[in-house]
């Protein structure tokens, strides 16, 4: 227990991202191993089977199932349109005649002379799996999707909504501890990812959906916000299926608080570059974070690629980056120097792992193993689906 493992949000500058992108049913995949892609590229595709309306025909005409075929204007495989004639009588008085019209646009699927129902489907629906990113496919999963891989500059937010979007960095805050407010939002910022401070409001919300803001990245959110912004209380689930007009990355947690330094510099450097972002998130198993991501131009990768390892959940050591999580340090990074093994005893009485780091004022501090937080940076290849 010496190690225990403390899940981290990375912020790198330069760091080879591998992602694995899949359908979600089987389709044709279009790109080929070694090929470059862009954000927009479309990787494969395919067709998500239309809904499947009932019409029951016989009860409308008043007729036996098996002379069901003797009344009907379509055949199976043929299309149709809302509205158009599926099946009618021919009575002697023409006023008496009785027509069933498709209530949907679509193709004649089925007709059962057992029930004297006729099933119609509506046209698939086509799914195009896009890149998400720039970089290289390394790899092709028959039918399913690619794994890519690209350097680039990562930084994990530790809340989001909404889901994958692309565009360029956008810094409306002169700093990481001011409020994002609407006044900030200007015509320009239409389409950008746009990075805040502290805290965005309800109102700058609503200015950021009617600009056409493509994401939002802040400090922190008030929850009577975020309620007013979905309409409904968020609950413990994933997010990243809101259509709320925009994404929004929370990189601190709820309240105002100042974005992360190392984060917002980095962003802030990296502003009119063009990225990727997703506010999805799953603090289940299998954890999903928000995340920015920003391909590194060819000047930037042209130096040494950074040490291929993968990150493995060994725990935290001396010398780790981490952000604490409770107060009355709340947010602040600070650097490991112990771990000690024994266990300590806590203001609550408890005893408890801790660890002693060292703030950026140069004050040590001494906090619980469980308040702390990775801060994972360069060199490493991180997978997620």
């Amino acid at each position: 227990m010496a190690h225990a493992y403390t899940p981290g949000l990375r912020v790198a500058a330069d760091t080879t991202l591998r992602k694995q992108r899949l359908l979600p049913i089987p389709g044709q995949v279009v790109v080929t191993r070694g090929e470059r892609v862009t954000a927009q590229t479309q990787l494969a595709h395919t067709e998500l089977p239309g809904a499947v309306y009932p019409v029951n025909v016989v009860n409308r005409l008043s007729i036996a199932p098996a002379e069901v075929h003797a009344y009907l204007r379509k055949r199976e495989g043929e299309t149709i349109e809302k509205g158009e004639v599926l099946a009618e009588n021919t009575p002697w008085l023409r006023w008496l005649q009785t027509q069933v019209r498709s209530p949907v646009s679509g193709t004649v699927d089925s007709i059962s002379t057992v029930s004297g129902q006729v099933f119609l489907r509506e046209p698939a629906e086509v799914i195009r799996l896009s890149a998400y990113i720039d970089g290289t496919v390394v790899e092709v999963i028959p039918g399913q999707g690619a794994v890519l891989e690209t350097r680039c500059a990562l930084v994990q937010a530790i809340f989001g909504l909404g889901g994958e979007t692309t565009g360029r960095l956008s810094r409306a805050v002169s700093g990481p501890d001011e409020i994002l407010t609407p006044q900030h939002l200007r015509p320009e910022h239409a389409g950008r990812i746009v990075i805040g401070g502290a805290l965005a409001q309800a109102d700058t919300f609503a200015k950021a959906r009617a600009l056409g803001v493509h994401a939002l990245v802040v400090g922190g959110v008030h929850d009577q916000d975020l309620k007013a912004l979905l309409g409904y209380d968020l609950g413990a689930a994933i997010t990243g299926t809101e259509r709320l007009g925009f994404s929004l990355l929370v990189t601190e947690g709820f309240g105002c608080i100042p974005m992360a330094t190392r984060s917002f510099e980095l962003l802030s450097a990296k502003e009119g570059q063009p990225a990727s972002c997703s506010g999805a998130t799953q603090i289940r198993a299998g954890v999903m974070r928000p995340e920015v991501i920003i391909p590194l131009g060819r000047e930037e990768a042209a130096g040494d690629v950074p040490d291929r390892r993968t990150i493995r959940p060994s725990g935290i050591h001396i010398g780790d980056m981490v952000r604490i999580i409770r107060a009355p340090h709340f947010g602040v990074l600070a650097r490991v120097q112990a771990l000690p093994a024994e266990l300590q005893p806590t203001p609550t009485e408890s005893r408890v792992r801790v660890l002693v780091a060292r703030l950026t004022d140069g004050r040590a501090v001494t906090v619980p193993r469980a308040n702390v937080e990775i801060v994972q940076g360069e060199g490493v290849t991180y997978e997620r689906p």
